[in-house]
């Protein structure tokens, strides 16, 4: 029985060798070559907020002043309606800045698909050792009832021997 004290449990066999945990973030963000980090800025640029109201205000002062000329001067108008410069630049912004959100989105994707990879490969690593520390919080609970039952023996046998001792005790006398 004084071998079983002396014996490892499963966490005592279980090696962790699997390589650290990586930051795809930080690797992803490192790696960005100048193109990629224009087309990064361009989608988050063209995406905000603050982009899309000072765009509606240039295009209302284009159409209003454009307007006004008409009114005023029709031969000092540059877009009178239908704004067909307008329509062009706009169509020219679209033509341009449509494809480079969509490669910014590409690589936003590509990102996403290494981060859910490093996420499945850290849990299956998590799942791993909990699966040992499991192994080993049983093997504890074994040893723990074994050391209990010992030592509910060993206090009866004391009593026991204590009585017995007791009772030689009070004979002699």
């Amino acid at each position: 029985m004084d071998d079983m004290y002396l014996e490892a449990g499963p966490v005592s066999q279980f090696e962790h060798t699997h390589p650290s945990l990586k930051n795809v973030d930080a690797e992803f963000e490192q790696n960005r070559t100048h193109a990629q980090i224009l087309a990064d800025l361009v989608a988050t640029t063209v995406g905000s907020w603050p982009f899309i109201a000072i765009q509606s205000v240039l295009l209302v002062i284009w159409i209003a002043v454009n307007v006004v000329l008409v009114m005023k001067h029709s031969d000092k108008a540059w877009d009178p309606y239908p704004f067909i410069l307008l329509n062009l630049a706009l169509s020219f912004q679209a033509a341009y800045t449509g494809p480079i959100v969509m490669m910014s989105q590409n690589r936003q994707a590509e990102k996403d698909r290494r981060q859910a990879n490093s996420d499945y490969e850290t849990n299956i690593k998590a799942e791993a050792e909990i699966r040992v520390i499991m192994e080993h919080l049983k093997y504890q609970d074994k040893m723990i009832r074994t050391l209990v039952s010992e030592v509910r023996m060993l206090r009866a046998s004391l009593q026991h021997s204590g009585t017995a001792t007791h009772a030689n005790h009070d004979h002699q006398l």
